[in-house]
């Protein structure tokens, strides 16, 4: 295969990757009953956009390449603010939990 080939082959790969994130929200969603976001959602972006990214500076495309990398700094600040709520959650149960000896008060 030539090497353009290569490239667009991996240009198609990122964008699957890309749109597997809305199968898994949607997926997620449905099976809960309401609209979820789950966490590899934002893992699933980060992968697209990088394999995008590349994709777009082979092209020398900077309209393309500014909006993944713009996306990307998003996908990575939301992957911080899921960490930084389980951090909240995991210190309000445990202080919950503190003086009753682990067990969870009714």
């Amino acid at each position: 295969m030539a090497e353009d080939g290569w490239w667009l082959l991996l240009g198609f790969g990122g964008q699957a990757v890309f749109m597997g994130r809305f199968v898994l929200q949607w997926l997620v969603s449905e099976r809960r009953g309401r609209s979820v976001i789950p966490v590899a959602f934002w893992y699933l972006s980060i992968a697209g956009a990088l394999v995008l990214l590349a994709y777009a500076l082979h092209r020398r495309d900077p309209v393309f390449a500014a909006g993944q990398g713009v996306g990307i700094a998003i996908y990575l600040r939301n992957l911080q603010l899921v960490r930084a709520g389980r951090r909240r959650r995991a210190a309000e149960n445990a202080s919950k939990t503190a003086g009753t000896g682990g067990i969870s008060p009714p």
